[in-house]
């Protein structure tokens, strides 16, 4: 079997998740993992997808296009390297959810994640919901990240509360489990 990734980027609309996994499907191709998501009226997402060796990567790319340029979605189909390895976070690792909450204004994210950055963290998912409208400072922005046992948590807290001080913003951290348990995810 040979891994692929897949994107799929255009207008929202019903149906898209049905065609792109049909169209696998019918390329005797088997999803492994996908992550899709909705942003203001545009549709996104990625899939991994093991296919059958005797399928070539362009065959694979005209059946995409061929089903989902009607519906007006763009596709970008890449293999994965033999031997990549999937994300297992480090063991000595742990997860926290790192939350902002204020006024929308630009480069909030380049200098949140210049400070998570700095200390070595991975962010491994990022949600923005800015609100806008009624609401202009209640917009929330949600970093997941894998924190190494070696960080000074003390350090990186003050670094972030300043970073976040900086920017009128509200800033949470906490592990995920915690986190969860509070949002009742």
């Amino acid at each position: 079997m040979n891994k692929v990734i897949i994107s799929v980027l255009g207008q929202d609309r019903p149906g898209i998740i049905a065609a792109v996994s049909d169209l696998i499907f019918r390329q005797d191709g088997n999803i492994e993992n996908v992550s899709q998501t909705i942003l203001q009226s545009e549709f996104s997402a990625i899939f991994i997808v093991s296919l059958p060796r005797s399928l070539s990567l362009e065959q694979l790319r005209a059946a995409l296009q061929a089903g989902l340029e009607p519906l007006g979605q763009h596709i970008h189909v890449k293999p994965v390297l033999p031997g990549t390895p999937a994300y297992v976070p480090a063991p000595d690792r742990e997860p926290f959810v790192i939350t902002t909450r204020g006024p929308d204004r630009k480069g909030l994210v380049a200098r949140i994640t210049a400070v998570i950055a700095r200390y070595g963290i991975n962010v491994t998912n990022l949600q923005a919901v800015f609100k806008g409208g009624d609401a202009p400072g209640d917009n929330v922005m949600i970093y997941e990240v894998d924190i190494p046992a070696d960080v000074d948590q003390k350090r990186l807290r003050r670094d972030l509360r300043a970073e976040a001080d900086a920017l009128d913003l509200e800033l949470s951290i906490q592990h995920r489990h915690i986190f969860e348990a509070l949002n009742r995810i």
